[in-house]
């Protein structure tokens, strides 16, 4: 059949319902990037086979797998890229680097940049550049210049940006990346901190950071010398995995495996949330994080360890740690629309620790549940940050140290 643009399966069609969709969540509020996502042709971008239908959904779409089968590359959700565009205030004669490639992205920031601006999109992955570049061209956006390079290096040769927008999960902000910017320039970025991952629109203030803004998100890990320094500890095979991400963290990973075959230790909070009260998830999560001592994220089968564990978040569930015993948040249905969380733990510190979880809610409940968040700002390794009753936790990595702190807590 013949697409036409009356066609309600022909891609003009589909794009243009995407806007819509964008629009109406509120996701899309420039314009000029609701006529990028109207003209650029999403489906050129996708894995050869992929229908129509999925190409303009809005939804992410994996286009390259490594050898363990895991995702290192994908379209991003059409909500996320839209969210970052405009947050990094991309406008016509900006010039703007992007780390992590796949091409659709930088064709809508092409769209967006005009025939005045420029876009570089830099990816470690041969494949993944061969294929943006193709695909770049057949949708009629040969001038995005796409690199074959480390992304934790950047493009120098292309700058200085007045944005960096980053569409890969790091846990480090390298000194290339700000580096690059202009006076004034914006950084986009998919911050891991300590398992969490928030979208950050960071801007400089004197020698550090401020993210103006935050947003939970997910995306493949970096690769090159920027990968994640996490640690992955087994409790159950691959059933039930402890996730490390702070290098600082000492656990004795037999100890925590032993745990489990203790009788566990579970209580109730008198805190409570509706299911999709996302808000609440997404700061409670980053409360549990915030506090400095050791923590780790629990991801188990469900199925497979049914009885034995029961997290509130299968795949990133906040989780108190010392060397022999962890407790994770937990949830339990009290009606049809309302959740109490709790805590399980297990091991010799399992009462003190589910303890603590019960307090931790109880505070956040109490004085961060309907506030805005933690700040959260990026300083240079090594910088030496006064004390204050606010600050929560320093994350450290090999380029920078992450501060996120909690007004007015004084614990």
């Amino acid at each position: 059949m013949t697409e036409t643009m009356t066609d309600p399966a022909s891609p003009e069609a589909l794009r243009a319902d995407l806007v819509e969709q964008l629009t109406a969540k509120g996701w899309i509020i420039d314009k000029a990037v609701a006529a990028a996502f109207a003209r650029v042709p999403r489906h050129l971008f996708m894995p050869e086979g992929t229908a129509l239908a999925a190409a303009y959904a809005d939804d992410s779409v994996p286009t390259r797998r490594g050898p363990d089968g895991k995702t290192t590359s994908s379209v991003s959700a059409p909500w996320l890229q839209a969210y970052m565009i405009q947050a990094a205030q991309v406008r016509p004669g900006s010039r703007v680097l992007e780390i992590g490639s796949g091409g659709y992205n930088a064709a809508l920031l092409a769209e967006v940049v005009g025939p005045a601006g420029t876009v570089v999109s830099v990816d470690i992955d041969a494949h993944v550049v061969a294929h943006a570049r193709t695909a770049l061209t057949q949708a009629g956006y040969p001038q995005v210049q796409v690199i074959c390079a480390d992304g934790e290096h950047g493009y120098a040769d292309g700058g200085p940006y007045d944005a960096v927008i980053v569409t890969v999960e790091t846990s480090d902000v390298p000194p290339d990346w700000t580096g690059q910017l202009a006076s004034g320039g914006v950084l986009v970025i998919p911050l891991r901190m300590r398992g969490h991952t928030r979208c950050l629109t960071l801007r400089a203030d004197g020698d550090h950071l401020v993210a103006t803004a935050a947003l939970q998100c997910g995306f493949v890990p970096m690769q090159g010398h920027g990968r994640d320094p996490g640690r992955r500890i087994p409790l159950r095979g691959d059933d039930a995995v402890l996730m490390l991400d702070d290098p600082t963290t000492r656990v004795d990973e037999d100890a925590l495996r032993a745990a489990l075959d203790r009788p566990s230790v579970q209580r109730w909070s008198p805190v409570t949330a509706a299911i999709d009260d996302g808000h609440a998830f997404e700061t409670v999560h980053l409360w549990l994080a915030s506090q400095p001592r050791p923590y780790g994220i629990l991801k188990v089968d469900r199925e497979k360890t049914a009885g034995l564990l029961d997290p509130q978040d299968r795949f990133f569930c906040p989780t108190l740690l010392t060397e022999d015993s962890f407790a994770y948040l937990t949830l339990r249905k009290q009606d049809a629309e309302t959740w109490q969380f709790g805590a399980h733990g297990f091991g010799p510190a399992a009462d003190a620790l589910v303890a603590d979880l019960i307090d931790l809610l109880t505070v956040w409940n109490a004085q961060h549940r309907a506030g805005p968040g933690p700040r959260i700002t990026v300083h240079p390794a090594g910088t030496r940050l006064p004390d204050s009753s606010g600050m929560r936790l320093l994350v450290p990595r090999r380029h920078t140290l992450t501060a996120i702190t909690w007004a007015g807590s004084e614990r």
